[in-house]
């Protein structure tokens, strides 16, 4: 699963004003969603300034937050991006479980245009071309014994997405 939230968006609202940061929440909304519909991804809910959203594919889920990190970056409104593979509960429209913790845990050791990882999404997708960097071995919060986590690395022009 995947969690984005926008970077320092309290401060942005307060710089433009509640007019033009509700232009600029739906517009990244609506790239945010034409991201999740290119790489086959389901939006669970958003958070306000942010999405949660499943995948079928790990690297999928990967190539997403590329995608939605350059999205936002394009229109003023960087995020952060975490994402981690685990099994979840579907209830109604939401899903819960501990691995729904861990993703939003991860995400938030992202900085500003940054996509972060968990080692089990790392290991499901080893091989599908996507340039990683271990980012340490770190507390998540409330889940015990310290997890490692992987950036996504995007060097010299080279595109993560796939396409």
């Amino acid at each position: 699963m995947l969690f984005t939230d926008i970077v320092d968006s309290t401060a942005t609202l307060e710089r433009v004003g509640d007019v033009a940061w509700e232009d600029l929440l739906r517009l990244h909304n609506v790239r945010l969603r034409d991201d999740l519909n290119t790489f086959h991804g389901r939006e669970v809910k958003t958070t306000g300034d942010g999405f949660l959203a499943v995948f079928d594919s790990a690297t999928n889920a990967v190539r997403c937050g590329a995608a939605m990190s350059r999205s936002a970056h394009e229109i003023g409104l960087p995020i952060r991006v975490g994402i981690h593979t685990g099994e979840i509960e579907y209830v109604g429209d939401d899903v819960r479980g501990v691995a729904v913790h861990a993703a939003a845990r991860v995400m938030s050791l992202a900085s500003s245009d940054e996509v972060m990882l968990s080692s089990t999404t790392r290991d499901l997708v080893e091989g599908s071309g996507l340039d990683l960097e271990d980012a340490g071995t770190h507390e998540l919060k409330g889940l015990g014994t310290p997890r490692q986590v992987f950036r996504l690395v995007v060097r010299g022009g080279a595109s993560p997405l796939g396409t």
